[in-house]
């Protein structure tokens, strides 16, 4: 009877004391993103260093209760490793040469106004009219592929994180890191589509 009663109290405990979240760390994803945009726009940006996120357990909430601690003598606690994004692949390194090369030749048409950055993390060629007739298909083929490139991008972080149903806020996050990142003068998208000059 009385192994039985323990038996409850443990599973109960467990049941009801340790609570695992795996939670988007945000933090380490902006970290990233700046890694990589600053690498892409061929620039260290200084001062731009991401606040830390206010939950340093890496998403594991631990309760303290009596129950808690017996049973955290019994439960392992290998999952309370800190979260962080894994950005290092031989894919991601393929990406981030190829957007590198491209954005030599997309830099000039950022500082025309003629191409700007979405709300969505991609490109768009908003303003043709300055752009010569003759170059306005390269550059509709550069936006083309550096949105190809920066799709691909964001679901290999997320592949490469085993986390697939984080593209999104990985996407989000990029897309405000892009404008963060970016020098004075280009063009963005604001969160109702409407474009701005930074």
């Amino acid at each position: 009877m009385k192994r039985t009663a323990i038996s409850a109290i443990i599973a109960l405990s467990s049941a009801a004391c340790v609570t695992v979240n795996i939670y988007f760390p945000a933090a380490a994803a902006e970290q990233a993103a700046d890694q990589i945009i600053q690498d892409i726009y061929g620039r260290p940006k200084k001062g731009d260093a991401p606040e830390k996120p206010p939950n340093e357990s890496g998403g594991v909430d631990v309760d303290t209760s009596l129950g808690c601690r017996v049973l955290s003598f019994i439960v392992p606690m290998a999952f309370a490793a800190q979260l962080d994004i894994d950005i290092s692949s031989p894919g991601i390194d393929k990406l981030r040469a190829s957007m590198r090369k491209r954005h030599q030749a997309l830099s000039p048409f950022y500082a025309s106004g003629a191409v700007g950055m979405t709300a969505t993390g991609l490109l768009d060629a908003r303003d043709l009219a300055l752009v010569p007739i003759a170059r306005r298909n390269a550059l509709k083929q550069l936006v083309a592929e550096e949105n190809r490139d920066r799709n691909a991008l964001y679901q290999g972080i997320a592949r490469e994180n085993g986390h697939l149903e984080w593209e999104s806020e990985i996407r989000a996050t990029f897309a405000k890191r892009w404008v963060t990142n970016a020098p004075r003068g280009w063009w963005y998208q604001d969160d109702g589509g409407g474009w701005k000059k930074k």
